[in-house]
């Protein structure tokens, strides 16, 4: 995700990967439960462990996004360390959303000797640092930023979320599929990679489908506030369900003045809607009956589920979003596949690098995670996994 897409990807479910305890190799096994700790283990100065360098937004208007990558996985760190054996340090620096202080805090950790690079958090400074860390030969592995620009053409950079593509096709077909509306509006920030990148893809689907698109308008930034005009031109043209894939800081204000004007279309929406219900000052029953895609419902009822929203709400005291679930599932993916490389403290950076890109494509690689059972890798860099679509009913989601 970039920036914007870090302001797309804050959701209001999240959960870690699991995998099994102790040393050695074995992929797709299952998670350990949350280790009874009152906060995460800080290893950061410790010697004999695998340094992990982090980088996100944690000030600045993505910082919802980044803070949540960073304590799921500090939630990941703290569980793998208390099993013994093989030991994790996470150095997490701020980049504030910006491609420019992202490289800076890439280089920052080189220089502090990390092993591999886990971020960043939102699309637009990944793309920057995965250029820098492609030149290096460092492993990369972001939770949240969906773009495909993120990858492309780098060997070493892979991705936890579902790409910007993925989603569209996907909304596309589940809307027309669904018969959740005959006429479709579609609001989206074209100046954001990951909300043009999703909606690409979803007109593209919806041409190739019969799926009716009778309003296409946009806003510069997520900074945008009056969206009259955008609504007043869906209203018009009879749209009965609008398309949003974008963030939910503009998407609560499209809610808030669509009541204001009458106009009660279903909304629907992607992963950077996720986080909407937490929004401070938002009124949640404005997002009654909004659709969204999300890989993480933080009100499932399974065991793995249950326990990281467990671990979470008593260190952090809050529900963890999509963000937070990516950022567990990322470091239990770099987990198995460091112990199926036999990656130590003593392995070079260049040398994890190669092991880990080795191990994400390999056959017989696969990891069960709180957004995704059996996740598996292409050489690209993408991930298999399917998205989730939840309603919001009586403010929570609802998996349908």
């Amino acid at each position: 995700m970039n920036m914007n897409r870090a302001l797309s990807l804050a959701m209001a479910g999240a959960l870690g990967l699991s995998l099994l305890a102790g040393c050695g190799g074995g992929s797709g096994s299952a998670t350990p439960a949350p280790a009874d700790t009152s906060a995460p283990a800080d290893h950061s100065g410790a010697s004999g462990v695998i340094k992990i360098g982090g980088i996100g937004p944690l000030t600045g208007s993505a910082a919802v996004y980044g803070l949540a990558t960073k304590q799921g996985a500090e939630v990941a760190v703290a569980e793998i360390n208390a099993l013994g054996g093989l030991q994790f340090s996470l150095d997490f620096q701020d980049d504030e959303g910006d491609a420019e202080k992202a490289v800076n805090a890439y280089n920052k950790l080189k220089g502090d000797g990390v092993q591999l690079i886990y971020g960043c958090t939102t699309t637009t400074p990944c793309v920057a640092v995965a250029a820098e860390t492609f030149n290096d030969r460092y492993f990369q592995l972001t939770p949240s930023a969906s773009s495909t620009d993120v990858t492309s053409g780098r060997d070493n950079v892979f991705q936890v979320c579902f790409t910007d593509p993925n989603q569209g096709l996907t909304a596309a077909n589940y809307i027309k599929e669904n018969g959740l509306g005959t006429k479709v509006a579609v609001i989206y920030n074209n100046g954001d990679a990951y909300s043009t990148g999703i909606y690409n893809a979803f007109q593209s689907e919806a041409d190739a489908i019969g799926l009716e698109v009778v309003s296409v308008t946009t806003f510069p930034d997520d900074t945008n506030a009056d969206f009259t005009v955008q609504l007043g031109e869906a209203q018009s043209a009879g749209a009965d369900l609008v398309f949003m894939p974008i963030y939910y800081t503009p998407a609560s204000l499209i809610l808030n003045q669509a009541k204001t004007m009458g106009y009660a279309p279903t909304f629907f929406g992607c992963d950077g809607m996720d986080g909407i219900l937490d929004l401070e000052g938002f009124d949640t029953s404005l997002a009654e009956g909004l659709m969204l895609m999300t890989p993480f419902n933080a009100w499932g009822t399974d065991e793995r589920t249950v326990n990281f929203v467990t671990t979470y709400q008593g260190q952090y005291d809050g529900i963890p979003n999509q963000f937070a679930a990516d950022g567990y599932d990322c470091i239990y993916a770099i987990y198995e596949a460091c112990q199926k490389a036999g990656i130590t403290a003593d392995t070079s950076a260049a040398d994890v690098c190669e092991a880990l890109v080795s191990t994400f494509t390999s056959e017989d690689f696969s990891v069960d995670g709180l957004t995704g059972t059996g996740m598996t890798w292409s050489s690209t860099g993408e991930v298999s996994k399917a998205p989730v679509v939840v309603k919001v009913e009586g403010g929570v989601y609802v998996t349908q």
